[in-house]
């Protein structure tokens, strides 16, 4: 098992695989390491779905944040419509798992991914902001002999956006060519709001908000465009502003067709799962009052390897362990040499980091030595679950003593 880093040296898959009944004490873990909180996880997970539900919405949450088939069962199990993916390759992970429906959310003009992925065209949604790229999926599907229409969501961008089509006007040629083709079905709009803004400031709230307007608009504005049967997707929310996109677009969610075309409302929220202890906690409307707020479920766990100046201490995990991002970690306690409860650190605050060292600056007295253990909270945990290939999970990060209860295996290539 030693290519799983956070695995203690010398463990077999056979210790691995009796952790679940064994729980070993945290303390007995080596570092670097990274752990995730099966209690925060459940909460988040049963928070999240309970906000959709009552916000009048459905849930695809983005599965490039984990890339964990665990996970991503707990999210359907809790009632996920599907899963969010942004690669080709993501998405024949997905349908090799077999995730029920998956929304490529991103643009497919690679011939040979279109042809590796005709057969499960039914089970995919994918982007689309260009005529030249409805064209290309027209060719490589038809040459395919796909048997099922892909389905396909017109992406309506913004200026100084990200993709998407910059008019209503291009959004609506993208729509007719694709309604041109057979081999291919209208199913919607897409957007994304997150790259609009990066605050939760009015300024940033309005242009998000005047966004999501224009894709219900262009929404609305298909309508004669769209298949007579079969429902249709407005899909937009990041981890940010979802209860923006639920306030603005809710009212087009008629997955049951009671007032005209089966529609169905989607966000995206991918984060929400973990959440974490910087950027998100700071802009998730969670965090802003919005419903009951998430547990950051994901924290880093590093050595003192060195004190060699009064107030500055070098811990063993870096930028190779850790994401840095949006926001470098913060320190959350000291679990001193040979105990296992966390004790306050503080005035302690991360200053820097090297590949395999992070620089922790602390006050002169403070009761901190070579051999005790830091635990850092993380900021955007997408950045820090690709750097593992196997997460330890603990039973809850609020106890005084957490016990390990198994290893989440990742899925990034």
């Amino acid at each position: 098992m030693e290519t799983y880093k956070g695995v203690p040296l010398g463990a077999t898959p056979a210790d691995v695989a009796a952790w679940p009944l064994d729980r070993p004490a945290l303390a007995g873990m080596p570092t670097p390491l990274v752990t995730l909180s099966e209690a925060a996880v459940a909460h988040n997970v049963a928070t999240m779905a309970a906000w959709c539900a009552a916000a009048g919405v459905d849930l695809a949450p983005h599965g490039k944040t984990t890339m964990s088939r665990v996970l991503w069962e707990q999210q359907l199990a809790a009632g996920a419509w599907g899963i969010t993916v942004a690669t080709p390759w993501q998405a024949s992970v997905a349908l090799g798992w077999g995730v029920p429906r998956v929304q490529l959310a991103n643009a497919l003009v690679q011939p040979a991914a279109l042809r590796a992925l005709a057969p499960d065209v039914g089970r995919l949604l994918v982007w689309s902001d260009s005529v030249r790229g409805v064209r290309i999926m027209h060719d490589a599907l038809t040459a395919a002999g796909a048997t099922e229409p892909l389905g396909v969501l017109v992406e309506l961008g913004a200026p100084g956006g990200r993709t998407g089509a910059r008019t209503r006007s291009a959004a609506l040629d993208v729509a007719r060519a694709v309604a041109d083709s057979p081999v291919l079905r209208l199913a919607g709009v897409a957007g994304y709001e997150g790259a609009l803004a990066h605050d939760a400031g009015p300024a940033s709230l309005e242009t998000v908000r005047g966004y999501l307007a224009d894709l219900g608009a262009l929404h609305d504005a298909l309508g004669d465009l769209y298949p007579d049967d079969g429902e249709v997707v407005v899909t937009a929310g990041g981890s940010a502003y979802f209860d923006a996109v639920a306030d603005v677009l809710a009212t087009r969610h008629d997955p049951a067709g009671e007032r005209g075309r089966p529609t169905r409302v989607l966000l995206r929220s991918g984060a929400y799962v973990v959440h974490d202890d910087g950027f998100y906690r700071g802009i998730s409307p969670l965090s802003r009052g919005a419903g009951t707020p998430l547990r950051a479920a994901l924290h880093g766990w590093a050595t003192v390897v060195s004190r060699p100046e009064p107030d500055l201490v070098l811990l063993d995990a870096g930028k190779r362990d850790l994401a840095y991002d949006e926001g470098l970690p913060e320190a959350q306690g000291v679990r001193r040499f040979g105990e296992s409860a966390l004790e306050p650190l503080p005035g302690a605050r991360v200053t820097a980091m090297n590949d395999q060292h992070t620089f922790l600056s602390v006050p002169a007295d403070a009761a901190v030595d070579v051999g005790d253990v830091v635990r850092l909270g993380l900021s955007h945990p997408c950045t820090t679950f690709d750097k593992w290939r196997g997460i330890v999970t603990v039973d809850d990060d609020r106890s005084p003593d957490p016990r390990v209860t198994g290893l989440v295996e990742t899925a990034f290539g």
